[in-house]
């Protein structure tokens, strides 16, 4: 996977990454109105979808939302903070991402037995400016890690990766040039 995964809550910024050099990205907000466009744009430009299951506004985030997705569209992955949502996209065959908010140990503690349980292709680690929790997640759940939200500089996105990150998802776009 690559390092940077640019996310997006916009068409505007939709459009940027479709004529990035980035295959995968991340749709982090959109209205189920917008779904067959955004798949149809996406398949034209050869880009690979993430789609955040919670935060698709029209569709609820369950299993059967997740199946209708991966039915429908065939997305890369999907990321959600639900458990049903991550099994379902296992079983269909879609890159299972477990949204993980690190608020405080008993929300860390509560989100390890859910990683347990459904055994997500990927963690993303929020807020992902924390390289010590981020070793610490992954050290703990034998889990490939993405660290999402208050990465706000290079240096950021370094420490991250050392820690153990496998990849960085961002909306802010003066990260997407990262790698390059």
């Amino acid at each position: 996977m690559q390092k940077i995964l640019p996310a997006f809550s916009s068409i505007k910024q939709f459009e940027r990454f479709l004529v990035s050099d980035y295959e995968i990205g991340v749709f982090l907000e959109t209205h189920i109105s917008q779904l067959a466009n955004l798949h149809k744009l996406a398949e034209q430009h050869r880009k690979k979808i993430i789609y955040h299951v919670d935060l698709i506004h029209g569709l609820k985030s369950d299993d059967f939302a997740a199946e209708y997705l991966c039915q429908e569209y065939r997305p890369y992955g999907l990321i959600s903070t639900k458990s049903n949502v991550i099994l379902k996209a296992k079983q269909k065959g879609v890159i299972a991402i477990q949204r993980m908010f690190l608020i405080d140990s008993h929300a860390l503690e509560r989100s390890y037995r859910l990683v347990e349980k459904t055994k997500p292709d990927y963690i993303e680690v929020l807020p992902g400016a924390m390289p010590w929790m981020i070793k610490e997640v992954k050290e703990r759940t034998q889990t490939k890690i993405l660290a999402g939200g208050l990465i706000r500089t290079g240096e950021e996105v370094q420490k991250a990766l050392e820690a153990g990150a496998d990849a960085i998802t961002t909306s802010k776009k003066e990260l997407w040039n990262f790698e390059k």
